[in-house]
């Protein structure tokens, strides 16, 4: 009788408490496959026009295994590394059509294909936009357009923003992207902030 209530009131704490949540993985691959899982709000998405949408915050421990190379590093190095990446948010932002790059769906006219590459490379900063309830606009730092040239599914990117309180003190952020010619109209993701503020980590 004991054990059963006492059993009981256990997964009654993890209820409450969400004690039970994994958030420390072995793997990089374990941490991923967790993120992509919608139900755990890292992974957002929306399909637009035949255009698909995903963005995902990417924790910091990712930044510092990609850095590491699979090397195993004595823990001043993790923590030198974990003291580099911390002070920023980083999320992938993918966007495909009919499972192909968004530059695959303008092969045919020159002048839109050069233009949005151009876009694509040098100016996302002028179509992304985070903002948090109360209008805190925060500046986009840094991103990051690998141009894949036809060989992958979707059009991804890094996007890096500073870490500011406005952001860790907001219920959620806003993330917009802006038309990029496509004909979807302004895009809107509602972001939390309390899976940055318990973000999963990687056991180095």
């Amino acid at each position: 009788m004991n054990r059963i209530l006492y059993t009981f009131i256990l997964l009654g704490a993890c209820m409450i408490f969400g004690s039970c949540k994994q958030t420390t993985f072995d793997t990089k691959e374990a941490l991923w496959t967790y993120l992509k899982d919608p139900e755990n709000g890292y992974t957002h998405t929306k399909m637009i026009r035949g255009v698909r949408y995903t963005i995902t915050y990417k924790p910091t421990d990712l930044l510092v295994d990609q850095e590491l190379g699979g090397q195993q590093k004595e823990p001043r190095v993790i923590d030198d590394l974990r003291s580099k990446y911390t002070p920023y948010l980083y999320f992938t932002l993918s966007m495909a059509k009919n499972q192909q790059e968004l530059l695959n769906t303008v092969t045919g006219d020159k002048q839109r294909f050069g233009a949005m590459v151009n876009q694509l490379a040098f100016g996302m900063e002028e179509k992304i936009h985070c903002f948090t309830p109360s209008k805190d606009t925060i500046a986009l730092a840094d991103y990051n357009y690998p141009r894949m040239y036809g060989m992958s599914g979707a059009t991804t990117m890094l996007l890096v923003y500073p870490k500011e309180a406005a952001i860790l003190n907001a219920e959620y952020i806003n993330l917009t992207i802006e038309d990029l010619g496509l004909n979807t109209g302004e895009v809107r993701f509602k972001i939390p902030t309390d899976i940055i503020r318990s973000a999963p980590t990687l056991r180095f």
